[in-house]
């Protein structure tokens, strides 16, 4: 029974990582949008509100929270006793991963507020805003699946050193983007 619980915490959390990735590029278009003509914002922002709530409603919310249920079953399943393995000399891998899911979920909910705004037509942010917002799920992705496949065996100092690199290598990449995007605009 473990294992298919594991196979369907996998299967949502790969869903929920989809809707986490693609809605701040909806908004992104969404903000961008404002860009444009008033007949085209218009036809635009509707449409973008449409697949917002869709996308928002019907896969990212319900993968969610379907996530955290097959999470907390895992967690709790007599195969597994995660309370013993967190209190072990390894066992930090775990703590460490479930304060970064703490923390994807507290971005999730980031997300929902900007959500409100967007379906409210209130837009606080530009688009270069939230692009470097829409790189946090990648952050949280790349910590919590190194920590579940490397476990213990992961050197702390060398896996800060990394994150952080792959941190300003994603910054980096966005600064260059927004440079090639004000070259072919100009």
């Amino acid at each position: 029974m473990y294992l298919y619980l594991k196979d369907l915490h996998i299967i949502f959390v790969v869903t929920w990582f989809a809707g986490l990735f693609y809605m701040p590029r909806l908004f992104i278009y969404n903000i961008e949008a404002g860009e444009k003509e008033p007949a085209a914002t218009a036809v635009l922002r509707l449409q973008f509100g449409i697949m917002i709530k869709r996308l928002w409603l019907g896969i990212t919310w319900p993968s969610a929270i379907i996530t955290l249920i097959f999470g907390l079953s895992l967690l709790f399943s007599p195969d597994y006793q995660w309370y013993r393995i967190v209190f072990e000399p390894g066992g930090t891998w775990l703590l460490i991963k479930l304060l970064f899911v703490i923390g994807l979920y507290a971005y999730h909910l980031s997300l929902h507020v900007l959500y409100k705004q967007q379906q409210k037509g209130i837009f606080k942010y530009s688009s270069m805003q939230m692009r470097i917002w829409n790189e946090v799920a990648t952050i949280f992705l790349v910590g919590i699946v190194t920590l579940v496949v490397v476990k213990e065996s992961l050197s702390f100092v060398w896996a800060i050193i990394g994150f952080a690199a792959f941190i300003f290598v994603l910054l980096a990449a966005i600064r260059i983007y927004k440079m090639l995007r004000q070259k072919k605009s100009a």
